[in-house]
């Protein structure tokens, strides 16, 4: 099975690597006979001819790929911290309240989510990307259990006699302990905010858009473009496959941790 989930990205890379008669062949073959990288040549010529440069467009995907990212780990396993291991009144009722929100996805908040951007004036800005990213159900989840079955209260309450206070104990201990945990969150927030385009009705500005947005433009050429469509997804599959060897070792680590309760 995982060989078998393997298949699209074989195909993905065959296809970029395929020159334009074996694109047309019919019926399609699924390996490359003739590879050629024609097709990764190609991309330049087809998004010179852009109004924004494509630097502007990779530095948006970074920047806030990284910022979410980023603020989604510290988000998430401070809220897992405080959940998990102080006396907050309604910590349960609340923790009840995240594990109902995954079942909901982006779709069904594209409504709610539109509005709020456009009561705070936000539409048209990068905060349309981040500010969606940043709470995370999934990572309060997956910390708030790493954190019940890795972080004894005893080594807490040490820490707390040493005159450790809440931050110190979260930045020297909680983050440390936790490192597989918000190194999974780190792999499956990048893998999603890497990927995310603008939704309709949010970013107007060319300048504001993001590196997925204008490599999907080049599939619009039809088949004669399928070469060329296909380079373009392998580019952009690099990142992620980098970060996830990054953090590869720490992910079935979580996942067993994940479903521990002490």
């Amino acid at each position: 099975m995982g060989a078998f989930s393997v298949l699209p990205l074989v195909y993905c890379i065959c296809t970029a690597l395929k020159p334009l008669d074996e694109l047309l062949v019919f019926p399609p073959r699924f390996f490359v006979y003739r590879p050629t990288l024609e097709n990764f040549a190609e991309l330049p010529a087809l998004l010179e001819s852009l109004e924004v440069p494509l630097s502007r467009y990779l530095f948006n995907s970074v920047f806030v790929s990284v910022v979410s990212t980023v603020l989604q780990i510290l988000v998430a396993s401070m809220a897992a911290y405080v959940l998990s291991k102080t006396q907050i009144r309604g910590r349960v009722v609340i923790f009840l309240i995240v594990q109902f929100s995954l079942l909901y996805n982006g779709t069904t908040l594209a409504v709610p989510q539109y509005l709020i951007f456009s009561e705070l004036g936000l539409i048209d800005t990068l905060l349309v990307y981040i500010l969606p990213a940043i709470p995370s159900s999934m990572g309060v989840f997956l910390c708030k259990q790493y954190i019940d079955s890795s972080v004894p209260d005893t080594l807490l309450e040490a820490a707390r006699i040493d005159g450790a206070g809440p931050m110190r104990i979260y930045w020297q201990i909680i983050m440390p302990i936790i490192k597989p945990a918000w190194m999974t969150l780190l792999l499956f927030a990048f893998q999603g905010i890497w990927s995310i385009s603008p939704s309709s009705g949010t970013i107007f500005s060319e300048e504001l858009k993001t590196l997925p947005y204008v490599m999907s433009t080049i599939s619009a050429g039809g088949v004669a473009r399928a070469g060329a469509s296909m380079a373009a997804t392998v580019i952009l599959m690099i990142p992620p496959i980098l970060v996830y060897f990054i953090t590869q070792s720490n992910v079935m680590q979580t996942m067993s941790s994940a479903g521990m309760k002490e």
